[in-house]
């Protein structure tokens, strides 16, 4: 019974991570059709923001909660101004850019910090289970997961702005003759994105440690939930995460990570051939 608990716990764990590191790509790429390969370098530094203010003595939860999310935010605002703004509708060459941006943040995050592995001591202790036990802290980061995809859907669907994003996304031209500034819903949107991107990296801090090449983790994994989702934003990649999570977690503890991941691949490789346009497919007719 005790290896049962830890197992669910494991499954529901693994759902929750894809889907906090999938929610910022979700916003960028989702909506706004921009492959953003810098999505894990927006993780890492998220990261890095958390342990560099925690260790210059700011509050670890000030940290994670608040300081990471606004410095990310503050740098995805430049990006977005400097690069991606110029680049709207062009799926390749943001790509490219993107790329290039990656390469850039990962050099630059090495020759300032070093290729070393830094961190912060996760909070809370742990809960034994029988002759098991677990973290307090991944509790925690299933709760606050759970309440950012919530609040997330509660924005998009029952506020103004997310009907202006999502009509600006969905059809630009008319919703400009509205009267709609697309370009300030743009930046917004993707500024929104990045935070949230430094958020997920500032939550896994604690239990995985940073250092400048952590992104490529985390980037695979985030799109291939996102795009196994199809066009709903927010319940399409919660979908796949519910399905590619367990399956991962279960390979993951009896074989080896490496065979979970693989397995979440090849899963979301079949999921793509059976709902060529995502699993959201099945409530959404295709869109």
């Amino acid at each position: 019974m005790d290896q049962f608990v830890i197992l669910c716990f494991a499954m529901v764990n693994s759902i929750a991570l894809l889907a906090l590191i999938s929610l910022g790509l979700a916003v960028i790429f989702g909506m706004m059709r921009v492959i953003n390969f810098a999505h894990g370098e927006f993780i890492m530094l998220g990261g890095y923001a958390t342990v560099i203010a925690n260790h210059a003595g700011v509050n670890l939860w000030l940290s994670m909660l608040v300081v990471s999310p606004i410095v990310v935010g503050l740098i995805g605002a430049v990006v977005e101004r400097l690069i991606i703004r110029r680049l709207y509708g062009h799926l390749v060459t943001t790509m490219l850019a993107s790329w290039g941006l990656s390469l850039f943040l990962i050099g630059a995050v090495t020759a300032i910090f070093g290729n070393t592995t830094l961190g912060v001591s996760a909070p809370l202790g742990n809960i034994p289970i029988g002759a098991y036990s677990i973290g307090a802290y991944q509790l925690f980061l299933i709760a606050i997961t759970a309440l950012l995809v919530v609040c997330s859907l509660l924005a998009l669907h029952w506020t103004k702005y997310g009907l202006i994003a999502r009509a600006a996304m969905q059809n630009a031209e008319m919703a400009a003759t509205l009267g709609v500034d697309c370009e300030r819903v743009y930046a917004t949107t993707f500024i929104i994105g990045a935070a949230t991107s430094g958020l997920a990296g500032a939550l896994l801090a604690p239990i995985s440690g940073v250092l400048p090449h952590m992104g490529a983790a985390y980037v695979a994994r985030a799109f291939v939930t996102v795009i196994s989702g199809g066009g709903a934003l927010i319940t399409g990649f919660l979908s796949a995460a519910t399905i590619l999570g367990p399956v991962e977690a279960l390979l993951s503890y009896f074989a080896t990570p490496v065979v979970g991941q693989a397995s979440l691949l090849l899963l979301a490789v079949i999921i793509l051939r059976l709902f060529p346009t995502g699993v959201s497919s099945l409530w959404t007719g295709g869109r």
